[in-house]
């Protein structure tokens, strides 16, 4: 059969719409990587389309109401898709998000419809044997139409979700690991390559008499309580101000930044407001991934707390290190080779955090070939399955045709720029009016209170 005689469809499932550019940043990785993939495969650009939509095409008002109707635009997108792929997004979330319930329901929906399903670099939060919501999920994720799921960050939870091996499974890099390239336009940088094994970076070259410049990403205020990391608003402030005096000290520049996360960059508004954190110094309004791109590449080192700019720095070869207030933090800089480089709590202290990047500064990165190509491959080997069978013996490409094949990403048109400000700025309209909502009910419970004396 000629792959190129019928226009295939894939389904791209991603985070797309959160104001966290990271997310942005996996859904351009993602796509290229497809691309290289077609390509791989021999199918021409002209017989097939990759339709990228959020992963919540399940809506909050369906998940809110169950109305049937609401489904409608989801079963249209998936019905009318060959392939569905989720990619990178938070899907299988149980804790403090619904992301499980409706992946559950998208599943539900490919099922229906027998349209084979992908979840390629999937963060797995936890897995919970006694609680309803993640066992409501591991039922759905053993749908038949389910062909194979990998993940960045927690193959032993994995492995407890797949029951008897009804999927494939596999450990991956981010795919954000090959974002340097996609975003290549946008840094003023070429990704250094070497055709075997190991890929050693050179050091950056620094003008005389320029300070080598520091990124400093924060992260929301409740960002470590909510994953039960025992840090205030109050404690990360503090430390926020001693690393800022730190590097001070130690005869660097640095910025403030985030990665766009609107609670993120209110937690940067409240330095600004409560702690005389210097304004000039704060970076505001990333909404783009060329933004960020842009600025990063003034670098020399990094500190974070959100896992993205970690990823993102590795791939354009700046060293970082990142405060560890989730799983999947540690679970990357393991697989890159420097574990030593996620702190945990218990090094929360400023000297120690700064000390820790300029060893990484001095070190500088080696990159792992078989490991950076790995979310590749096994894209690869479950899109190949689906489109040509078990028996095509078609081999994937190697990492150097992979970076010289990948799509540079385009721009963000003005179109799209607009939408992704609407949709931040009506996320934190949706979170005032529900501090608005909570605080009239705190009011009526102290009237209550105070008339039943």
């Amino acid at each position: 059969m000629d792959l190129n005689d019928k226009k295939f469809t894939i389904l791209l499932l991603t985070n797309r719409d959160s104001d966290n550019v990271g997310d942005q940043v996996i859904e351009a990785s993602d796509i290229g990587l497809l691309h290289v993939l077609m390509k791989n495969l021999g199918i021409d650009k002209s017989a097939y389309q990759i339709n990228s939509r959020a992963a919540s095409i399940v809506t909050k008002k369906y998940m809110s109401t169950r109305e049937p109707q609401l489904l409608c635009a989801a079963e249209k997108a998936i019905s009318q898709a060959d392939l569905v792929v989720f990619g990178g997004a938070p899907v299988f979330n149980y804790k403090y998000q619904n992301f499980y319930e409706r992946t559950a329901v998208t599943i539900e929906i490919a099922q229906k419809y027998n349209k084979p399903v992908i979840f390629s670099a999937i963060g797995i939060e936890s897995y919970d044997e006694k609680s309803k919501k993640c066992q409501r999920l591991k039922a759905a994720l053993n749908s038949e139409c389910v062909k194979q799921i990998t993940t960045r960050d927690g193959l032993e939870r994995l492995e407890k979700y797949n029951e008897n091996n009804s999927f494939k499974i596999g450990l991956v890099s981010d795919p954000a690991v090959f974002s340097a390239t996609v975003f290549d336009n946008y840094i003023g940088q070429e990704v250094i390559t070497k055709k075997f094994g190991i890929i050693p970076v050179k050091k950056k070259v620094i003008k005389k008499g320029k300070k080598k410049k520091i990124g400093i990403f924060v992260i929301r205020a409740n960002g470590f309580v909510d994953n039960h990391v025992d840090f205030t608003r109050e404690q990360a402030a503090e430390l926020w101000l001693n690393v800022i005096e730190t590097v001070k000290n130690r005869n660097y520049d640095y910025e403030l930044i985030t990665s766009g996360h609107f609670g993120d960059e209110a937690f940067l508004d409240y330095l600004i407001r409560n702690y005389n954190v210097p304004v000039e110094k704060c970076v505001f309004n990333i909404n783009m991934p060329e933004t960020l791109f842009s600025k990063m590449a003034k670098y020399d080192g990094v500190i974070s707390c959100r896992l993205h700019p970690s990823i993102i720095s590795f791939s354009m070869n700046i060293p970082a290190v990142s405060l560890v207030w989730n799983t999947k933090v540690p679970g990357f800089y393991k697989g890159i080779g420097y574990p030593d480089r996620a702190i945990e709590r218990e090094s929360f202290e400023a000297e120690a955090i700064v000390d820790r990047l300029e060893k990484a500064m001095e070190e500088g990165i080696t990159k792992d070939e078989e490991y950076l190509m790995s979310v590749y491959r096994t894209l690869f080997s479950g899109v190949k399955e689906v489109i040509c069978g078990e028996d095509t013996d078609i081999q994937p490409y190697d990492y150097e045709t992979l970076l010289e094949t990948i799509p540079k990403f385009d721009g963000t048109s003005k179109d799209e720029q607009n939408e992704k400000l609407k949709r931040k700025f009506r996320r934190a309209y949706e979170t005032c009016n529900k501090r608005f909502d909570d605080n009239q009910m705190l009011k009526e419970t102290i009237k209550e209170l105070k008339d039943s004396k």
